[in-house]
């Protein structure tokens, strides 16, 4: 098992020069910050296709469910090369045990999303596609985060994004123990209050799921539980469901919390979810009651100290 969770990435957002151009897009959050705590499996589907560097330039052209990978000025059809050589190379990274993808935006082979797609008889292009290397992955790992750099810069999907990394590479710490029912139970209880906060429904399913675990085979209950997970997971936890989880985590402390205590932890929750403070403000606070009344339940929970402290992404409002 990695020592760190190991994420996929273009290889150019690493610093390489393997652009078309013979440039990179060297992504400093993703390798100074984030870096630290994630190993990189860096993957260049124009290069390692056999493509050289420089190379003609490439878009998407035709229909954007399946479109051909064309060069802009020579039209030459690199599709089936493109396609042959990542049905290859998702069979090499099915063995790497990768926790999360990060893409190139709005590349032809490695955009995520909203790539440009040209009409083949020429005209406006819209921007409809996704690159082709991009579409096979995500096909061939439906539950693994992926995301682009350019939307990490969004401080809600970064946070989303991380959290849902370091949940993939916890359950697989699990699995690589063995994955037995009482390390999923675990697992599960530990993340109860994360769940809470991006799903409350999907909280409330699992729990039942791994309640009813001796129904299933362990490879169909993971997959069930790992399915759920995901997708709960992928739901943003919004200012409403954290003000609910951090009410439910006072109510663990009612008999223990001293007036002015209540009233001040109130007044920080309430500040909150007005957007006066950002979530870190009353996560602090509780940790500090956590530990001064030795709250072991709590102790455990990974809402509290869900990805590294020094990602900051719960700094902000």
């Amino acid at each position: 098992m990695q020592e760190k969770p190991l994420l996929g990435i273009s290889t150019c957002l690493l610093g390489h020069k393997v652009r078309y151009d013979g440039g990179h897009k060297y992504d400093n959050w993703l390798v100074e910050t984030l870096g630290k705590y994630v190993d990189y499996y860096p993957v260049c589907p124009e290069v390692e296709c056999g493509l050289s560097v420089p190379r003609e330039a490439m878009r998407l052209v035709g229909d954007a469910a399946d479109p051909l990978l064309l060069t802009i000025k020579t039209g030459i059809d690199h599709t089936a090369r493109m396609k042959d050589w990542a049905s290859n190379k998702l069979e090499d990274l099915a063995k790497q045990d990768l926790c999360a993808f990060v893409f190139k935006s709005k590349s032809p082979s490695s955009g995520m999303e909203r790539v440009k797609v040209y009409p083949a008889k020429g005209g406006a292009a819209s921007k409809t596609g996704i690159g082709i290397f991009a579409r096979a992955f995500m096909s061939a790992f439906p539950l693994l985060p992926v995301e682009e750099e350019g939307r990490l810069h969004d401080p809600i999907l970064r946070e989303n994004f991380i959290e849902r990394i370091f949940v993939v590479w916890r359950f697989k710490q699990v699995l690589a123990q063995g994955g037995s029912p009482k390390l999923i139970v675990e697992y599960h209880t530990r993340h109860k209050l994360l769940l809470m906060a991006h799903s409350p429904l999907l909280y409330r399913e699992l729990g039942k799921l791994v309640a009813s675990q001796k129904s299933y085979s362990g490879t169909e209950f993971r997959e069930l539980y790992f399915t759920g997970l995901m997708q709960a997971m992928k739901l943003h936890a919004t200012v409403a469901k954290h003000v609910n989880v951090l009410q439910h985590i006072m109510g663990y402390f009612k008999r223990e919390l001293q007036a002015d205590e209540k009233a001040e932890l109130l007044e920080i929750i309430t500040a909150f979810k007005a957007g006066l403070y950002p979530l870190i403000v009353p996560v602090t606070l509780l940790n500090h009651y956590i530990r001064k009344y030795d709250q072991s339940y709590l102790k455990s929970q990974y809402y509290l100290n869900p990805h590294p402290l020094e990602l900051k992404l719960r700094n902000h409002s």
